[in-house]
């Protein structure tokens, strides 16, 4: 198990143990469940359930793709 150290306000250090402490856990506990929930390398569920809501939605037209002009030619390094 790895460890990091927090450098925290007093503020936010309050914060923290009040919440950790309401949720009957320790800080440490508390921000691993923060992150995990938070830090997702995924949509979220409301986001996916809209994949399928606009079915006419046109995402590119192809037609209007062959009226752009060409692309600028890059310079090299």
């Amino acid at each position: 198990m790895s460890q990091v150290t927090l450098y925290l306000d007093e503020e936010t250090d309050q914060v923290l143990a009040q919440s950790a402490s309401r949720a009957g856990m320790s800080k440490s506990r508390w921000v691993a469940q923060l992150i995990r929930r938070h830090a997702k390398d995924a949509w979220p569920q409301e986001c996916l359930n809209l994949t399928s809501a606009f079915p006419d939605l046109p995402l590119r037209d192809p037609a209007s793709e062959a009226s752009l002009p060409p692309d600028t030619p890059r310079v090299a390094f």
